[in-house]
């Protein structure tokens, strides 16, 4: 059978849903002292999963939980993730039961997704991705040569990246960090800040210090930066270098020029791996010609060179973020249809 006849899970679950009426499912959940952790204080998570699935109702007695309803079948599935994040020492909280309902419903396996670990922070915190597209993000990035990350702001591109290119470090896969940035006033303007070049550039680069800084000691970190096993300069920079065995990443593509863009990639040596993030709708470039822009186009059917679009749904960041993109992306929808008359 084709791959556009085949059924999702979802979809047959839809299905015989509609043939058999409201259906019934339950969960007993093995251990007791789980049940606070999964229903929230004050029932509060509990009630972010009845919003989510307004259509089933959902009744919990001890550690029983029950659900009747065109998608209950989904309800005690998504119930039954949540236990395995609680089992493998994870907290809950409403934004991440509300990642992990958008994952059941695409039919996906968020213990998979959440249990997954890239690093254990210098302060003792586990690094893991914290959405479905996150976790294509990182396993894009281990399997390819190049990733290009694309996203907007909240949905963790440069902080996974710094983050595996510390793990790629501390198991010796390489050499050297090497983090790059534009800096998309390198022209006049730059030029009336106080000090050398490195001083009127360090703020552009500062996002990336602060990521180092939380993933290593800062005295580590000072010690790797001192020695140049961690590099972090301007994208003028890497002109005519070539860097082996290196992890590389440049942050904030969308601020490349195309000429830039490919003399970056043209940069790579053996052994390396390079990570590309950007937000094509923070474009600050002079002239607007941002490299990122129509790169899939170019580079799309390179062999080693990966793609991931990260979207609203993967930001992690204070639920208010996601929803001031949200209403950015409705407001340019509602220009674009105003200019198309």
């Amino acid at each position: 059978m084709s791959a556009a006849g085949r059924a999702s899970r979802g979809e047959l679950e839809d299905a015989l849903d509609e043939l058999e009426g409201p259906a019934h499912a339950e969960l007993l959940v093995s251990h007791n002292h789980l049940m606070p952790g999964l229903l929230g204080s004050h029932d509060e998570l509990l009630r972010v999963i009845e919003a989510g699935f307004a259509d089933t109702r959902i009744s919990v007695q001890g550690n029983r939980i029950v659900a009747e309803g065109p998608e209950a079948t989904r309800v005690i599935r998504l119930f039954d993730e949540l236990v395995q994040v609680l089992q493998s020492g994870q907290g809950l909280d409403a934004a991440k039961v509300a990642r992990t309902s958008d994952m059941v419903r695409e039919d996906l396996s968020p213990s998979e997704v959440l249990n997954a670990q890239i690093l254990r922070s210098a302060k003792g915190r586990t690094i893991r991705p914290r959405s479905a597209g996150q976790k294509r993000y990182t396993d894009a990035i281990a399997d390819s040569v190049v990733t290009i990350g694309i996203g907007p702001a909240g949905t963790g591109k440069s902080y996974l990246a710094v983050a595996l290119a510390v793990q790629a470090l501390q198991s010796r896969q390489v050499k050297r960090i090497i983090l790059t940035r534009p800096a998309v006033e390198a022209g006049e303007r730059l030029g009336f800040l106080p000090g050398d070049l490195m001083a009127k550039v360090d703020p552009y680069l500062r996002p990336l210090y602060d990521a180092l800084f939380d993933l290593l000691d800062p005295e580590g970190a000072q010690r790797l930066l001192d020695r140049g096993t961690i590099e972090v300069a301007p994208l003028a920079f890497m002109r005519g270098r070539t860097l082996n065995s290196s992890f590389i990443i440049l942050d904030e593509a969308q601020n490349t020029t195309p000429e830039q863009m490919k003399m970056f990639l043209t940069r790579i040596g053996f052994g390396s791996k390079c990570v590309v993030t950007g937000d094509v709708t923070q474009i600050d470039v002079i002239g607007g010609r941002s490299g990122l822009v129509g790169l899939e186009d170019v580079l799309g059917g390179v062999e080693n060179v990966a793609f991931v679009h990260l979207s609203r749904g993967d930001v992690v960041r204070h639920k208010i973020v996601a929803d001031i993109i949200d209403a950015y992306e409705h407001a340019e929808r509602r220009g674009s249809r105003s200019d198309g008359g």
